[in-house]
């Protein structure tokens, strides 16, 4: 567990899995705790080991100066807050709940204009990694308001604060679960075409966590690469990507599985080859995602 090291008074408004996790890490650290839920029964564990249950958001908000936001997303963050203006002045918003970057601008200036401070943060883990130091936050806003908060906030895990920016959290938490979820739909894909040529999960395990654990060793060789602007084909080439890629359509189509995610990954290396890339490393394709980015 996270060193106790100060007892500063919190509301938390949200008791999903999250937010029930983080009240009950204030409440096992000797803090008093505020909570609010739209469903009241969600609080009735935590009243029932210290916590004070608010019966409207205007109690929650002036109860305490820092308010923990745990929600769906920014959009249930306005309808919960927006009747309650007139308790947001001096208020600090910690607002755990996963938006884009930009709703999370847009949400800091709106609490901005109503007297309050807004600090984004994007936890990194489940609620079951809540309370361990380990386990960490990206947070994003006006630091002092962060560093005022800063030993309370890491009662629920490790920080790491990002900058002045309040889109950085959000930004920071979003290109995480890019890597993540593509990464294990991938797992999930490559397992499906596993199983149909006889090939459990179990099985299975060690050579995939042997590829992922590779992926560091490829992100080091290639990040001054990538940062430099430059693509050189000399230790991989794109036409020799584009050919694998090509392969695993077929192995895939003949195992009978969905080709949908393979042949989406054979479509970019195609557009590559087809920007004249096909000598250049697939380090390449980035110049791809960013010229033919759509902006909704």
């Amino acid at each position: 567990m996270i060193a106790d090291n100060d007892h500063s008074p919190v509301t938390v408004i949200g008791l999903g899995p999250m937010g029930q996790a983080m009240a009950n890490v204030f409440l096992d650290h000797g803090h008093e705790v505020t909570v609010w839920n739209r469903t009241m029964s969600k609080a009735d564990e935590l009243v029932a080991k210290g916590a004070t249950r608010a019966s409207t958001v205007n109690e929650a908000l002036t109860a305490n100066e820092l308010v923990i936001l745990s929600l769906t997303d920014y959009d249930a963050m306005y309808a919960i807050l927006e009747p309650a203006s007139e308790n947001l002045p001096g208020r600090v918003f910690v607002n755990l709940s996963s938006d884009t970057p930009e709703k999370a601008r847009e949400a800091a200036k709106w609490v901005g204009v109503r007297g309050a401070r807004h600090i984004t943060g994007g936890v990194q883990v489940p609620p079951s990694g809540i309370g361990l130091s380990e386990s960490s936050t990206y947070y994003s806003g006006p630091r002092e308001a962060f560093e005022a908060h800063q030993k309370t906030l890491e009662m629920l895990t490790g920080s790491d604060y990002r900058g002045e920016d309040p889109g950085l959290a959000a930004l920071y938490y979003q290109i995480q679960m890019d890597i993540f979820w593509t990464s294990m739909l991938s797992y999930l894909h490559a397992l499906a075409v596993a199983n149909k040529n006889g090939i459990t999960a179990e099985e299975f395990l060690p050579y995939a966590s042997k590829t992922m654990s590779s992926l560091p060793q490829f992100l080091e060789f290639y990040t001054p690469r990538l940062d430099a602007g430059k693509h050189p084909g000399d230790v991989d080439r794109l036409a020799m990507g584009f050919a694998s890629v090509e392969h695993i359509v077929h192995t895939t189509k003949d195992a009978g599985i969905d080709i949908s995610l393979p042949a989406a990954i054979l479509e970019v290396f195609k557009r590559g080859m087809e920007n004249g890339h096909a000598s250049d490393s697939f380090t390449s394709l980035i110049e791809i995602f960013k010229k033919d980015g759509v902006t909704a």
